[in-house]
């Protein structure tokens, strides 16, 4: 997966749009930045499928052996699927975060959170301001 092609939010999560029939569906994960900066990541545990999730809600939760910290919903929607590989081969993140490393797939039912996501350039000069 090309990163110049997803979404990206603030607090470091992607996102790639699908059309599945009149349904739109987020594909979420974390970036490669994300992954950098938690070093080793040690634990991960997301929202059941079926669960709900507002833009700018948590929605998981990752630890490493630097930092515990939350992932957050860039959409609002259903979550349908959750990455149950992930969850038993961690350095998937690391290897790769933007196809094998995806999280969560939410059917959108509230469009509104896109606006709020940034394109790659965009995403790209937050990570350099953050270092």
């Amino acid at each position: 997966m090309n990163p110049g092609e997803l979404l990206y939010a603030e607090t470091h999560e992607w996102v790639r749009l699908l059309e599945e029939g009149d349904t739109k569906v987020a594909v979420i994960g974390i970036t490669a930045f994300a992954v950098e900066q938690l070093v080793d990541v040690t634990y991960l545990e997301m929202q059941p499928v079926g669960s709900t999730t507002r833009a700018a809600e948590e929605m998981g939760e990752i630890e490493s052996v630097k930092a515990v910290s939350s992932i957050f919903s860039p959409v609002q929607g259903e979550i349908i699927a959750v990455n149950e590989e992930l969850g038993e081969n961690l350095q998937l993140l690391s290897d790769d975060p933007y196809q094998a490393g995806w999280m969560v797939k939410i059917r959108i039912d509230d469009e509104t959170g896109l606006e709020k996501l940034m394109d790659y350039a965009a995403y790209e000069a937050q990570c350099g301001e953050e270092g």
